[in-house]
Parts: structure tokens; C-alpha cells; sequence
């Protein structure tokens, strides 16, 4: 691959860019109007605008970003996670315009990254799935129907995409109707497709993942699993490896299932089976996230191998270099979303100036970051800042890590949900490994956090006013920052030479 275009924006653009560098493989950022000064413009060798702020006029736009990849000479595409990611339409015309899709086929897309299409092919295959629809209803009737037949409470979740957007539980018949057109809005808005179907809800199941490589040779492995039960609104913001509830008899069955529903689907690239595991110990096939996963960095740290290149060597026609005897677990990796979210007021999205930003450090911390001091949050996109990673050698130690990097990490001018994960790490729930779906609802209702006392506040606040002052008149990130080519650090400097006579 000569030149990489990043379908994508935020964290995850950024760690493919630098995955991208660390191959000597030029990347090119796109960006819609909303972030013409974001990181991984600022980062990229290139930046190109999509289009206006609304992500349906700029990063779902397939038009538009397949003219930017044309523009820049950009023989490949990575769709990060999200928008366009799982998208079977824009696969194909990637392949149409000669572009590599850095992911699955659009056939195998149109297989598991529709939901409904994946629960009847593994369904066909004799993969154990929840029950529920094998297809989109014709209308209100018919929803019903299939919901009293499963039984209440039962879940409408949208066919395309996946991050818990467009999903919504259904406790009883009088609210399906209003479910269908919140989630069917949802994902219209969030994935360009408004199918959604219902499915029976397991209460307090794990949700448990395996990430799988799959090479253009028919060579499959897995990376074994990764804990997600821990969610908010279906959206998981506390991921771990190895979980606690997965014995290794349970781990070899539930990876040659993963490794089957590949091999099911003709499937390439990286991806991940999901799985909900009941507390009888059964598992049922969920779906197939078709992408590279925003919790991927925990099975990298266990692991030891790099998804993101391990996924372009892929998408080169590269034969996997590992089996599945060379794959082992080492140690314990916890992952914490960071989110632009107020905790203490019904976790409302929290845009505006990052006026103090410090990161954490230190042995086995990780810290996957798509935001800088003086950078304005948008409103208009998923308010994930930042993913942060440790790894140690059991649980504890990682727990007692995240902890330690948790309380190290300084955001202000914007409200986070720091402290509501360092709330989480210390519960002693999550101490003990108990750590179903439930968890939030269960261990965490109540939680309020502390406010500063008014001489802590007032601290806090003239520190923030200095950060902010000097934000401003920062020239890191000014309005007219993106060229075709980002601004290297060395234009900062203004007049140089090295050596010689002046």
C-alpha cells in the first residue's frame, strides 16, 4: 500500500495513523467542519474536508469520501470503527474504484455486518443464537407478534452498526411501538440505515467477545476473549482480559465457535464473534462486529500482537505469520472508555475547551487519546475522548494500575467520566470479578461522586481560567490549521539552518 485514507475521526483515526507511520505508510486524514482542528488532522500527513458537521453530510457521506481518497492518490481505506466501518455499500465501492477496503469483503459485510442476515446464517450453521427475529418486520403487527411470542422484556436493536446505538429494551407491549422509531431513528442517523428487529433480552448475562484474525489464505485464528458486560445504555465503557467468568475448557469452546463462524462467512480481517454467557454457563451467539473494535488495545496488551497491522498486512494479500499454538494470554489488561459526559447529570454529552489536559504514565499504561489542551469538544459525534489501557500481571495489579492512571488523568474545562470510572474500579464488585450486564444498574445507581470542597473548587477554577487563557493564545490548533497537507512542527520555528556558515 502506497497511501492510507482514514475513514474515521477521533481516538481510533489516530491510533491508525500511528500504526500507519510505524509502517512507513503515509496516512490522510478526512474531517468535516466541525473538526478542522482535531488530533488526528493535526496528525495525519494529509487532511481532506468531507463536508459540513452533521456525520450523514461528511464522514457517512460514501460519495465524498471516496472523492477524497481519489484526491489524495490514496490507494486504501481504513474505516476505523463506526460510521462507514461496517457498511457492505461502501465496501463494494471501494472495490469498484480499485480502492483496498482495510477489512472483510462486501459480501462477508453484507453477511455479518447486517445483523439480521448473521443470526440466520449462523442459525443455518447450528451456532447457538438468542431467540429472535431472522428478519425485518413488514410493519407494527408484526413486531408484536414475534415480541409476545418471545415473551417480554425483549430488545430492538438496529440491524446495522453496532456501540449500543439504536438498541432499547422493551419491558412491555404498550412501548414497542414508540422503541421501533426511537431506534430506527437512531440508526438511521448513526449508520445510514433504519432496519431494526427485536430479539428475546437475557437479564444478567456476561458479555463476552473473541477477537479473530482471518487472512486471505483461509488461515483463522483467535485472540482469545475480552469481558464487556459492563456497559451504560448498551454501550461498553469497561472492557478486561482475561474474564473472570471463562475457565479454560469454556475459552477453547467458545474460540472454535469463533473461529467457525468465520470460516462460516468466507470472512477476512480482523473482527469479533460476540457472545452472551448465561450463569449456567451457556453462550449464544450475538453478532459479528465487522471492524476493528474500540476495546481492541486489551487483547493487543495480552496478547503482544498489533491488530491495526496485522489487519493491513491483511488487506495486502499477507498470509497470517501465527497460529493459533503461538497465541497465548500473559497477564490481566483493563480497558476504560473516557467519555465527554456528565455523570452527575444524567451523563449529558459535555462539549467545549479542554483548558488543562494531563495524561497518565508509567509501566503498562496505555492511553489511546484523540483530544489536546485548547481543542473544542464538538456536540456532534460520539463523545468518547479517549481510551485508557493497563496491563499487569493479574488482575489486582492491573486493578490497582487503572486506579493509579485513573486518578493521574486531568481534564478540565469540560466534564468527564473519570471519576464515575475510578467509582467503578474501586467498587468492590468489580474487585471480586462480579460483573454481568446488570452492573451499572445494580452497583452504581446511587453514585453521586464527591463535590470539591469551595476551596478545592476555587483552585480547581483559577487554575482553569490561567489553562484556558493560555489556550487561547496558543498557536496549536488555529482556525485555518488544515491545508491538503497537515503543518509540521518544524514550520513553528520559524527561519533554520543546520550547520555552516550563516
Amino acid at each position: 500500500m502506497k497511501k492510507i485514507l482514514i475513514a474515521n475521526r477521533g481516538e481510533i483515526a489516530v491510533r491508525v495513523i500511528r500504526a500507519c507511520r510505524d509502517m512507513g505508510i503515509p496516512a490522510v486524514a478526512i474531517y468535516s467542519d466541525a473538526d478542522r482542528a482535531s488530533l488526528h488532522v493535526l496528525e495525519a500527513e494529509e487532511a481532506v474536508r468531507v463536508g459540513p458537521a452533521p456525520a450523514l453530510e461528511s464522514y457517512l457521506d460514501i460519495d465524498a469520501v471516496i472523492a477524497a481518497a481519489r484526491k489524495v492518490g490514496a490507494d486504501a481505506v481504513h474505516p476505523g470503527y463506526g460510521f462507514l466501518a461496517e457498511n457492505a455499500r461502501f465496501a463494494s465501492r471501494c472495490e469498484e474504484e480499485g480502492i483496498t477496503f482495510i477489512g472483510p469483503t462486501s459480501l462477508a459485510l453484507s453477511l455479518v455486518g447486517d445483523k439480521i442476515r448473521s443470526r440466520e446464517t449462523m442459525k443455518a450453521e447450528g451456532v447457538p443464537i438468542i431467540p429472535g427475529m431472522l428478519g425485518k418486520g413488514s410493519g407494527l403487527a408484526e413486531y408484536r407478534s414475534n415480541a409476545r411470542e418471545m415473551g417480554y422484556p425483549v430488545l430492538v436493536k438496529a440491524s446495522a452498526g453496532g456501540g449500543g446505538k439504536g438498541m432499547t429494551v422493551v419491558r412491555a407491549e404498550d412501548d414497542l411501538a414508540g422503541a421501533l422509531e426511537a431506534s430506527s431513528r437512531v440508526a438511521k442517523s448513526a449508520f445510514g440505515d433504519d432496519t431494526v428487529y427485536i430479539e428475546k433480552l437475557i437479564e444478567r448475562p456476561r458479555h463476552v467477545e473473541f477477537q479473530i484474525l482471518a487472512d486471505t489464505h483461509g488461515n483463522v485464528v483467535h485472540l482469545f476473549e475480552r469481558e464487556c458486560s459492563i456497559q451504560r445504555r448498551h454501550q461498553k465503557i469497561v472492557e478486561e482480559s482475561p474474564s473472570t467468568a471463562v475457565d479454560p475448557e469454556l475459552r477453547a469452546r467458545m474460540g472454535e465457535t469463533a473461529v467457525r463462524v468465520a470460516h462460516a462467512v468466507d470472512y477476512t480481517n480482523a473482527g469479533t464473534v460476540e457472545f452472551l454467557l448465561d450463569e449456567d454457563g451457556h453462550f449464544y451467539f450475538l453478532e459479528v462486529n465487522a471492524r476493528v473494535q474500540v476495546e481492541h488495545p486489551v487483547t493487543e496488551f495480552v496478547t503482544g500482537v498489533d491488530i491495526v497491522r496485522e489487519q493491513i498486512l491483511i488487506a495486502s494479500g499477507e498470509k497470517l505469520d501465527l497460529t493459533q499454538d503461538d497465541l497465548a494470554q500473559r497477564g490481566h489488561a483493563i480497558e476504560c472508555r473516557i467519555y465527554a459526559e456528565d455523570p452527575r447529570n444524567d451523563f449529558l454529552p459535555s462539549a467545549g475547551t479542554v483548558t488543562l489536559f494531563r495524561e497518565p504514565s508509567g509501566p503498562g499504561v496505555r492511553h489511546d487519546c484523540g483530544i489536546y489542551e485548547g481543542w473544542d469538544v464538538p456536540v456532534h459525534y460520539d463523545p468518547i475522548l479517549s481510551k485508557l489501557i493497563v496491563h499487569a500481571g493479574d488482575r489486582e495489579a492491573a486493578r490497582q494500575r487503572m486506579l493509579r492512571a485513573l486518578s493521574e488523568t486531568t481534564i478540565l474545562g469540560i466534564e468527564t467520566t473519570v471519576e464515575y470510572l475510578k467509582a467503578i474500579i474501586e467498587s468492590p464488585a468489580f474487585a471480586s470479578g462480579d460483573t454481568q450486564t446488570d452492573f451499572i444498574e445494580k452497583h452504581m445507581a446511587d453514585w453521586g461522586g464527591e463535590a470539591e470542597s469551595g476551596a478545592a473548587a476555587g483552585e480547581l477554577a483559577d487554575v482553569a481560567l490561567i489553562a484556558g487563557a493560555l489556550a487561547l493564545s496558543s498557536e496549536r490548533a488555529p482556525g485555518s490549521v488544515v491545508k491538503e497537507r497537515a503543518s509540521s512542527p518544524w514550520d513553528t520555528l520559524g527561519s533554520w539552518r543546520v550547520g555552516g556558515d550563516r
